[in-house]
């Protein structure tokens, strides 16, 4: 089976992985790890493939320590997209997050002065940790979306190498900036209200004017969380499809809008709490290894 798909057929495939692929696979952590995968980075194994496997499609563990099984390529041009920094291979997911990006590009073409969406990074070929950035993106239900909006879907690969985004936030993330417009607020409202995403990750001072703006059904503000940085673009997170039992959630939003929240978070950035003497300081990031992953992991590496 071919898993970089064109355009034309990417809607027939994905009705078809997603209706037919719900049958669960048993979740084995005990499972021995190669001498060939013992005391590597788990990045460097992930990060060497290229491809998909052609198994059936499934993830495994949780957003920042798990895998994917069967991704599909998101094609890289289609009707209301485009897909950037194709150098970098990670333009794979899941067919439930590239069947929700092709639909949330049709939306996003509706609003004026958007051809759709330059849709940034989703997952490796077969996730796992990466080489560079994103501690998550590793099971395929990620994906970063532009805030730029797309004058033309015609992008060279050499343009899409070296144009970047925009910027939205002012005052280290407290405010918007004059860049964002009442379509951002649309697209956001429309990427938040999908029932397969659990959140969407956007600076502070955005959730705070998404909060002042909305005058209609709110529901949808609760999956806009406020986090660090994602000024350039925005951070969408999906749910683990229904019946895929190896796949862990994260803990769902609190109840409520979340608005003040956000201008708790506001509030910190423009007048910060004095540091805790007594905190730890942090410490760097430990590399995964193999033994940090999911069981299903070491298949995932070794099938076809």
């Amino acid at each position: 089976m071919v898993r970089k798909l064109s355009a034309l057929v990417l809607t027939l495939f994905l009705s078809a992985c997603i209706g037919g692929n719900t049958t669960p696979m048993q979740f084995s952590s005990q499972q021995e790890i190669p001498a060939s995968m013992r005391g590597k980075e788990a990045r460097q194994l992930f990060g060497a493939m290229k491809q998909g496997s052609l198994n059936r499609a499934q993830p495994f563990g949780g957003y920042s320590k798990g895998c994917q099984d069967g991704a599909v390529q998101l094609p890289e041009t289609g009707p209301t997209w485009q897909a950037m920094r194709l150098s970098r291979n990670r333009n794979w997911g899941q067919p439930e997050l590239i069947d929700y990006l092709v639909k949330l590009s049709q939306k996003a073409a509706q609003q004026p002065g958007w051809a759709g969406l330059y849709i940034g990074d989703l997952s490796q070929p077969r996730g796992g940790p990466m080489l560079s950035g994103h501690a998550s993106h590793q099971i395929g239900l990620d994906a970063d979306i532009w805030m730029l909006p797309p004058k033309r879907l015609n992008l060279s690969r050499s343009e899409r190498e070296n144009l970047s985004s925009i910027s939205l936030r002012r005052d280290r993330g407290a405010y918007v900036n004059a860049n964002w417009t009442p379509q951002h607020h649309q697209v956001l409202k429309a990427a938040a209200s999908d029932p397969r995403v659990a959140r969407i990750f956007v600076f502070p001072g955005a959730k705070v004017q998404m909060c002042k703006d909305e005058k209609g059904d709110r529901s949808w503000l609760r999956k806009i969380r406020p986090w660090y940085g994602h000024h350039y673009h925005f951070h969408v997170r999906l749910s683990c499809p229904k019946g895929m039992r190896g796949c862990v959630d994260q803990a769902a939003p609190p109840p409520g809008d979340g608005c003040k929240d956000a201008e708790d978070w506001v509030r910190n950035i423009l007048n910060p709490p004095p540091p805790d003497p007594d905190a730890p300081k942090p410490q760097p990031r430990r590399q995964l290894t193999m033994a940090d992953l999911p069981g299903q992991c070491v298949n995932v590496l070794q099938s076809r």
